[in-house]
């Protein structure tokens, strides 16, 4: 993979869980705290738990998270790992104890992926696999924030 293309990948990642760097964004609202980290820290465990279409922010916080775990495995032995994508929507309360627990996961996988990055041997199947796994969480940063608006009235 091209340097460019791997800072890329790496300035994009970052801006969906981190938000945006300063002034300006490529896809979020330019103020600080507005990727998935800054988003779910402003929210209890009660907020995480409302639902919303039947599904709640903590579900789709720790089905990020799965996702983000299974494209780790993915980078690191390059087959994805059996993952049981229906459990990771069961979610519909949490405590605060696990609402914290969710999100130090989804935080350790995606550490794991913005340092797995550089270190792999990069081929297509693992490019498709990194730019599948920014969209699938800039996709749950989207569906997350809306959410936020029917738990926050």
């Amino acid at each position: 993979m091209s340097v460019a293309l791997r800072d890329a990948i790496k300035t994009m990642v970052k801006e969906t869980f981190e938000g945006p760097p300063g002034e300006g964004s490529m896809f979020t609202e330019s103020r600080p705290n507005s990727g998935i980290f800054g988003t779910l820290n402003q929210l209890s465990a009660d907020e995480a738990s409302i639902a919303v279409n039947e599904t709640t922010i903590a579900a789709h916080a720790d089905h990020t998270r799965f996702y983000l775990w299974g494209t780790n495995i993915i980078l690191k032995d390059g087959k994805q790992p059996e993952m049981d994508w229906e459990e990771s929507w069961k979610i519909h309360f949490v405590d605060e104890k696990r609402w914290k627990q969710i999100q130090e996961g989804l935080r350790h996988e995606y550490v794991t992926f913005w340092e797995r990055i550089d270190t792999i041997e990069w081929n297509e199947l693992l490019i498709k696999e990194a730019l599948a796994s920014l969209a699938h969480s800039a996709y749950h940063l989207g569906a997350i924030r809306q959410m936020l608006k029917a738990v926050k009235m």
